[in-house]
């Protein structure tokens, strides 16, 4: 059973890309299942700060191809000024190793218009999207009027069934009241990078299943976060993909015979970009303390859009809910250096809701906003780890909270990073 899953278990910006960087360079594929470039892994690799948005994070492996499954919503533009980049660095992108799914479907500039437009109309109830484009993608798709990247292999169709799709969408636009959407200049740039990426086309369905049969290993890269899946997360303020177990399966095409390791990635403390309730949110010096100024790219900035990210103790009710939606077979907890320095550290147990205990993630939304943190308090630590490599040389007190994690979430830590170069990692095993 050659395949290994990696998701985010909060509500994303938890580190996978670190983890998957790590795992594949035991891996012969990387593949991405679903989202878009809304996504945004960080890889901070000697001299050069990588930020990826579509291409999985295993490409700094030179032997490793790159999958860019059927679940995801592409940019085109936008991919190809990311395999643009990763050539200047000197990595190989070329067709042989970078395979894009003929299923995936396209992200127009109709679709980042009508982002634009849902946020706006929403007023103080927006979502607090990245405004990619993402969920017009993903509703036209269910919709059954999207356009699938295999279109772009015959770039006159290509350029008709767009030509349509954003006069159409432009016309709705207008009507509504928002701005038109550029239609000729829009279909050239598409059709521009069309151009470029049909040699990348490619049945991934078919590819990752031979490739699995011939005893390929396989690391499957997830996107955002549990919490914001469409189904499981805290809805309506969630993505408009399905970021578990279930989603990276549907969204490559192989089926759970081949899945040997299902890692969850999950920060020492709690983060969130946008909006929808956070339980153990912290607006106060501590929340500041744990976002940083922003002056490195380690504070808690997003890679996507910049925006600060709200921060808060870490949410067990949250981690304990993800690993048992996704089955985690073992956990990875990242920026656990951020932790050192405080006196004490807090992990929330369970919720108070109208004076009742929960200690499982409520379905309705309004539950989630009155729910009142019952926290554990831990002793903390003052030591430096940055430099630590063996789990037995961290402090006793980060150990011990280390293994409290472990214990309420009832899943191993088996790595933990603490720092953000490639080899700032402790194993726990």
């Amino acid at each position: 059973m050659p395949v290994t899953i990696i998701l985010g278990a909060q509500w994303g910006d938890e580190g996978k890309g670190r983890a998957v960087d790590w795992l594949s360079s035991q891996a012969d594929i990387a593949a991405r299942a679903t989202g878009g470039d809304n996504a945004g892994h960080t890889l901070n690799v000697g001299e050069h700060l990588l930020k990826l948005h579509l291409v999985p994070s295993g490409v700094l492996h030179p032997n490793v191809v790159c999958v860019l499954g059927n679940g995801m919503v592409i940019n085109p533009v936008n991919l190809v000024k990311e395999l643009d980049k990763l050539a200047a660095l000197g990595l190989d992108v070329s067709p042989e190793r970078i395979k894009l799914s003929t299923r995936a479907h396209i992200t127009t500039p109709a679709h980042l218009a009508q982002d634009a437009a849902q946020e706006q109309a929403r007023g103080a109830d927006k979502i607090g999207t990245t405004l990619r484009g993402i969920g017009p993608t993903y509703l036209d798709k269910v919709g059954r009027r999207g356009i699938r990247a295999a279109e772009m292999a015959d770039l006159e169709a290509f350029a008709e069934k767009l030509t349509a799709s954003l006069t159409r969408a432009s016309t709705s636009l207008v009507r509504d009241g928002f701005g038109a959407v550029e239609v000729e200049a829009g279909v050239a740039a598409y059709v521009e990078a069309a151009a470029k990426l049909r040699p990348y086309l490619t049945d991934t369905t078919e590819y990752l299943n031979r490739r699995l049969k011939d005893g390929a290993r396989v690391v499957c890269e997830g996107a955002q976060g549990m919490m914001l899946d469409v189904d499981f997360g805290s809805y309506p303020f969630v993505t408009s993909s399905s970021p578990t177990v279930g989603g990276t399966l549907s969204g490559l095409g192989f089926g759970p015979k081949h899945v040997q390791r299902v890692v969850g990635v999950a920060k020492a403390y709690s983060t969130r970009v946008g909006s929808g309730p956070m339980p153990t949110e912290l607006l106060d010096a501590l929340g500041d303390r744990l976002r940083g100024t922003g002056a490195n790219f380690w504070d808690e900035y997003g890679t996507t859009t910049g925006r600060p990210r709200r921060c808060g103790w870490l949410d067990m009710v949250v981690l304990r809910y993800s690993a048992a939606v996704n089955g985690f077979t073992e956990l990875v907890v990242t920026k656990l250096d951020i932790l050192s320095g405080f006196d004490e550290v807090k992990i929330c147990v369970a919720y108070d809701i109208d004076g009742q205990r929960y200690e499982y993630m409520p379905a309705r939304i309004e539950d989630v906003e009155r729910a009142t943190p019952v926290y554990e308090t831990l002793p903390g630590w003052h030591e430096p780890i940055t430099g630590v490599r063996k789990v037995e040389d961290l402090p006793l007190n980060a150990q011990r909270y280390i293994a409290r994690i472990a214990q309420l979430a009832d899943v191993p830590v088996n790595v933990i990073s603490v720092g953000p170069e490639r080899d700032q990692l402790v194993f726990a095993v």
